[in-house]
């Protein structure tokens, strides 16, 4: 299948574009930056999702993974919401190939533990989501893969402090972090293998929704 993901040059979006990769799938990748993929089956644009004019008009998508954001950026509702609902509208609606979308969203969109606009920007994903599902349904799916912490260069002010580590920590049961590989095999599965699930948002956090405290470095 062909598939195209947003955010591909680091982390979790790297690491999605790696396992449909592996997975023998045609990929197509969008971010601001350098392709770090060498593949055959990889093609890299150059663009940033809010610019609707900037989207290669010939791709016919059968999956869309909107996983391209930003945190306490100033732009994280337009990039992190209004970037997804184009880069949807544009690419699922109008093809006629596509079997499914998963938006990445945030363990923050369930608990508001977070930067405020980045906290709405994740909340408004997990109802555009359901918005999406009712609309592709009966052809396509619609789901959302929220995660908690992950071990991605993002994460490092509280990943290489230890004091904050801790506390992050002692608000995790399975204390530990997710990788970037696991929230890919979350998103395989949920996008390519599922085909009845729709409309869902998946909190992937090691448990820590249930003891919320947002912890980040003092400016």
């Amino acid at each position: 299948m062909d598939i195209l993901i947003t955010g591909t040059s680091t982390g979790i979006g790297r690491a999605i574009a790696v396992k449909f990769l592996e997975k023998g799938h045609t990929v197509w990748g969008f971010d601001i930056k350098e392709s770090s993929i060498s593949s055959k089956d990889y093609t890299h644009y150059i663009l940033d999702v809010r610019d609707v004019m900037s989207y290669p008009a010939d791709l016919k998508p059968h999956v869309i993974i909107n996983n391209a954001g930003v945190q306490n950026s100033g732009d994280d509702i337009d990039i992190n919401l209004k970037g997804v609902i184009q880069i949807t509208e544009h690419y699922a609606f109008c093809n006629g190939n596509i079997r499914s979308v998963v938006n990445i969203g945030s363990a923050s969109a369930h608990t508001g533990s977070e930067f405020p606009e980045y906290a709405a920007s994740k909340g408004g994903l997990i109802a555009y989501t359901k918005n999406v599902a009712n609309r592709l349904a009966p052809e396509a799916i619609c789901n959302s893969i929220d995660p908690g912490g992950v071990l991605t260069e993002l994460n490092r002010p509280v990943m290489e402090d230890r004091n904050l580590w801790e506390q992050i920590m002692d608000l995790t049961p399975l204390k530990r972090w997710a990788t970037p590989e696991e929230i890919a095999d979350w998103v395989y599965f949920v996008a390519v293998e599922n085909r009845f699930m729709t409309g869902q948002n998946l909190l992937i956090d090691g448990g820590e929704a249930g003891k919320t405290k947002f912890v980040w470095p003092e400016e």
